[in-house]
């Protein structure tokens, strides 16, 4: 089992993710350059957060325009895990590989701390290790993470259950309808404004974020045994 970190420039969350994977998941992880063209040797993609080019146009719409998202695009339609936090999240709705877009905060400020969160689905493949409804202290770092789609949209993705995690107590930046993560409609491709990766050791605060990457090796095994 192997995972992928993206490497865009102006990334600096992706060696969080890539010690989460490491040294609490213990699966295998490398990283991915932005330029790279082949991805045949991932059993997951993770898309870190950070200021992908310096998110100077809009925050993952220069990223969504690199040689490895026609990759990313490809190993999602064949059903392959895809996981993006922070601006990975951006960076997937941009390349729509995720519906909606993301707003600046309605505060217009950048927010920066740990957050209640609750697991709306958790028959995801990315939340089968939490309880429906479990409650989590994740941490939020960003400017523009109001998550807002058309009313269409919205009512597609309760159809679906693709509304995986919402905000708990206060919303930090006015996402409707509190929406904090969604997965695409077939349910392979995650998006999320949360850092689990942040979040993988009570010494460190809180290890909430330890399940997302549980569930998602937990698929895995499942799906090489079949």
């Amino acid at each position: 089992m192997k995972f992928g970190v993206l490497v865009f420039p102006g990334s600096n969350c992706d060696i969080d993710l890539y010690l989460a994977i490491k040294d609490i998941i213990k699966e295998e992880v490398e990283y991915i350059r932005h330029t790279q063209t082949d991805l045949s040797e991932f059993d997951a993609i993770l898309i870190p957060g950070g200021f992908s080019y310096g998110d100077y146009l809009r925050c993952g719409a220069i990223a969504r325009f690199s040689s490895v998202m026609d990759e990313v695009a490809k190993f999602a339609k064949a059903g392959k895990p895809v996981f993006g936090t922070c601006n990975g999240f951006q960076i997937l709705t941009e390349a729509g590989l995720l519906p909606g877009v993301l707003l600046k905060n309605d505060s217009l400020k950048f927010v920066c701390q740990t957050q209640s969160v609750k697991v709306s689905n958790n028959q995801s493949l990315f939340t089968s290790q939490y309880e429906k409804d479990e409650l989590l202290a994740l941490p939020i770092a960003h400017g523009e993470g109001n998550y807002y789609c058309d009313e269409e949209t919205l009512a597609e993705l309760k159809k679906n259950n693709q509304i995986i995690f919402t905000y708990e107590g206060n919303n930090p930046n006015g996402s409707l309808e509190n929406i904090a993560g969604i997965t695409n409609k077939a349910g392979n491709v995650l998006g999320m404004m949360p850092h689990p990766e942040r979040a993988m050791e009570e010494l460190l605060g809180s290890d909430s974020g330890r399940k997302l990457f549980a569930s998602m090796v937990d698929y895995l095994r499942k799906v090489s045994q079949n």
